[in-house]
């Protein structure tokens, strides 16, 4: 694992709120425990987002998600403020943001991704599903940005 990688984490860990606090009142080896715990949690969600092919970051007016097939990590932060998403598209995460979409009302009728790589063969209805890459082409009409796309590249 890389040193800038573990550096975030636990800076990220340290300026929580609750670790702070434990800190101050003199608890720190509690802060300590709950810092190593916090930094091992997120190490695990980087190492899934590396791994899993349906895993991707999404960037909305709400927030920010990392999918994870079955798990979601969110923020309701933009990227910019949610260090782990920003690392997991900087180690190559696909990255959706959705802020310039103005069609809110086919976004949300969009199917979801996928959890466990398999597709639905007939996606349409509740609980609908679609491969990454469909998302990602049904999506990008609508105006959104897509940064590491997992799609083959074409030539012209």
């Amino acid at each position: 694992m890389q040193t800038g990688v573990l550096r975030v984490l636990r800076a990220t860990a340290a300026s929580w709120w609750r670790h702070k606090e434990l800190r101050r009142t003199g608890q720190t080896g509690q802060a300590q425990q709950l810092e190593r715990e916090t930094v091992l949690r997120d190490l695990g969600y980087l190492k899934q987002a590396a791994s899993l092919p349906n895993a991707h970051v999404i960037c909305g007016e709400g927030g920010t998600f990392i999918y994870l097939g079955w798990t979601t990590v969110s923020s309701f932060a933009p990227i910019e403020r949610f260090p782990l998403a920003t690392l997991a598209v900087a180690r190559g995460t696909p990255f959706i943001d959705i802020r310039p979409v103005t069609d809110v009302i086919a976004f949300a009728n969009l199917p979801r991704v996928t959890r466990d790589g398999s597709v639905d063969p007939e996606p349409w209805g509740p609980g609908r599903s679609v491969s990454l890459t469909t998302y990602n082409d049904t999506v990008e009409g609508l105006g959104a940005r897509i940064i590491n796309d997992p799609r083959p590249r074409q030539s012209i």
